[in-house]
């Protein structure tokens, strides 16, 4: 029996709740017409910006507050990600799944409190880690009592200002854990390419989702937008939502 594979999408960073709501609703739309389930994606904080003057998000009382308007309204599962210890706990009374930024992935009090509310955790592999080092912040999680971890593969920084997905990452990583997804939005990036802020390539993100489907991935990421080149977070990589539907039924089929 063919398994449908765990679904990530939304914006980078919550910049109102007209826009959380326009792509909730895609997303409905796509659940609908497509049987999937996806899982609704965006940050409260982007507490890594290139620059001190880059947009971050609303922060954690009002995000989490728009947030769970978005899972009452819409009925869907809520994925955002924690930067802090302390903001596990609220994060996890919202939200479905906690999510560890990559930069972050090796950070133990993070992943214990995080392991310790009960939700699902997905971890990103670092930019300088290789997928069979990622049994070591899976570990930490387990061992801090999380019921299910996820992994994430990302890309790798080799040099400056770019990344490279080695796709061999996720058949050594599904030796860790059954789940792994393919973030095809943040692995196209290059980071600090956009003169204080990171820049990207938006054209491959088809290709990476279907590599990533080649290579044994059992889940995927979007970030998606309206109209990305005036998101306020990555907008260089940020995927047109009007495009989400026909990518995800290409991997579907």
């Amino acid at each position: 029996m063919k398994t449908t594979p765990i679904l990530i999408a939304g914006p980078c960073v919550i910049e109102s709740q007209e826009l959380l709501n326009t792509v909730a609703e895609e997303l409905v739309n796509i659940n609908c017409m497509l049987g999937t389930d996806i899982i609704f994606k965006a940050s409260f904080d982007k507490a890594n910006r290139t620059s001190i003057h880059s947009f971050r998000g609303p922060g954690l009382k009002k995000g989490l507050s728009m947030l769970a308007e978005v899972k009452e309204r819409y009925g869907l599962k809520i994925l955002t990600d924690i930067h802090e210890s302390y903001q596990a706990e609220a994060a996890a009374e919202v939200v479905d799944v906690l999510q560890i930024p990559a930069f972050l992935c090796r950070q133990t009090d993070l992943l214990v409190a995080a392991a310790r509310t009960g939700r699902i955790v997905n971890i990103k592999k670092a930019q300088f880690l290789s997928g069979h080092d990622m049994h070591f912040p899976y570990e930490k999680a387990m061992d801090a009592g999380a019921q299910e971890v996820w992994l994430t593969e990302r890309g790798n920084s080799f040099g400056y200002n770019n990344l490279v997905v080695d796709f061999r990452n996720i058949p050594d990583m599904t030796e860790i854990t059954p789940t792994v997804i393919m973030d095809c939005t943040h692995s196209v990036q290059r980071p600090g390419a956009g003169d204080g802020k990171t820049s990207g390539d938006r054209r491959f993100v088809p290709a990476m989702a279907l590599a990533a489907k080649a290579f044994g991935a059992t889940g995927y990421f979007f970030e998606v937008h309206p109209d990305p080149d005036k998101g306020l977070s990555d907008a260089a990589n940020m995927l047109e939502l009007h495009r989400l539907k026909g990518l995800i039924n290409d991997i579907l089929h």
